[in-house]
């Protein structure tokens, strides 16, 4: 029974009984299924190629993210189709509790890309707003705070585009680690992202943290951050670059 209990029952999408139960946060049926033989196969992917705690983690599902890690025979860096770990849809979704305990296990690789998008769990983060995981995973001092996505796109980019002061404040403090100055495969810098995206706020961190920000960069279209403040109407933000010409 205890040899084949995980792979009978197949739900849809080639999910087992298991793997259902850990994506809907069902713990008591979690906690029975392992306690009865289930253990061999929690590691099963569905056609997705999700494991029970890639759900789990996924959706949030604290007591069963714990009861999976405690069988000691998960793969807690386990890939599916998209190339996506269990750590890369926690931080992805924000679950701040999941984050820890993956981290905890001090199996986990931090800055696994994806196939899809080639971000890492810190990229997930900080692209969703995610304050409070991306300061788990920088304190971690084991993420590459300059990695760019496939789109060139580093973390200061997704940052300053969707005016998440916060967490470009976090990323500005580490000083020479962070390329205040970086292009994506656009041509973009994070004050073009800001400027073109009216965040004047972001725009005003960028001018006075960032150092030497060069407020003349060009994108691939030959524009500045002034051209776009001018073409938005952004009057505030024309004068912040004009001042520090």
């Amino acid at each position: 029974m205890s040899s084949g209990l995980g792979r009978v029952n197949f739900i849809d999408g080639g999910r087992t009984v298991l793997s259902n139960a850990a994506r809907g946060g069902h713990t008591a049926a979690v906690k029975t299924l392992l306690e009865i033989g289930a253990k061999s196969d929690v590691d099963a992917k569905d056609n997705s190629g999700r494991t029970p705690l890639s759900w789990a983690a996924h959706n949030g599902h604290e007591a069963v993210v714990k009861l999976l890690l405690a069988t000691g025979k998960v793969d807690v860096d386990a890939k599916d189709n998209s190339g996506r770990t269990p750590l890369s849809w926690a931080a992805h979704n924000g679950h701040e509790v999941v984050v820890k305990l993956l981290l905890a296990t001090a199996k986990v690789d931090v800055d696994a890309k994806d196939r899809m998008y080639g971000r890492t769990p810190l990229l997930w983060a900080t692209w969703n707003r995610h304050e409070a995981v991306v300061k788990l995973l920088l304190a971690t001092d084991k993420v590459d705070v300059d990695v760019k996505d496939d789109d060139g796109r580093t973390l200061l980019s997704w940052a300053a585009e969707n005016g998440h002061e916060a967490v470009v404040k976090l990323l500005l403090e580490m000083g020479g680690k962070v390329d205040v100055d970086a292009k994506d495969n656009s041509g973009q810098t994070p004050l073009l992202r800001a400027t073109r995206n009216r965040h004047e706020a972001v725009v005003k961190l960028l001018l006075e943290m960032g150092g030497k920000v060069d407020v003349d960069a060009k994108d691939n279209d030959g524009r500045t951050p002034l051209l776009w403040a001018a073409a938005n109407g952004h009057e505030a933000v024309v004068k912040l670059l004009r001042s520090v010409k």
